[in-house]
């Protein structure tokens, strides 16, 4: 390839370091959403929206049912939104 240019794209999210708890496990890690909007209602537009998964970037995931289990750490999981019992910002 010839012309080889540097696509770079403006970040237009806000990013947000959540606690989730499931019935089984408790997560914590960074969630996106666009900049559009005010940045104070960015949890409860991800729990009002239409969609049925919520991803979760650089996170560590804690099983509940089995404490001795490692805490295992990822770069990217998906949370099904019907699944969550307490979403809440780490950093208030």
């Amino acid at each position: 390839m010839e012309n080889e240019e540097n696509l770079t794209l403006p970040t237009a999210a806000w990013r947000e370091e959540v606690y989730i708890e499931t019935q089984e496990f408790i997560i914590k890690g960074f969630v996106f959403m666009p900049k559009i909007g005010k940045r104070t209602r960015i949890l409860s537009e991800i729990l009002n929206s239409n969609k049925q998964f919520l991803a979760v970037k650089d996170c560590t995931v804690e099983a509940k049912l089995f404490p001795q289990r490692d805490i295992e750490h990822h770069s990217f999981i998906q949370v099904n939104l019907s699944s969550i019992l307490i979403m809440r910002p780490l950093n208030e």
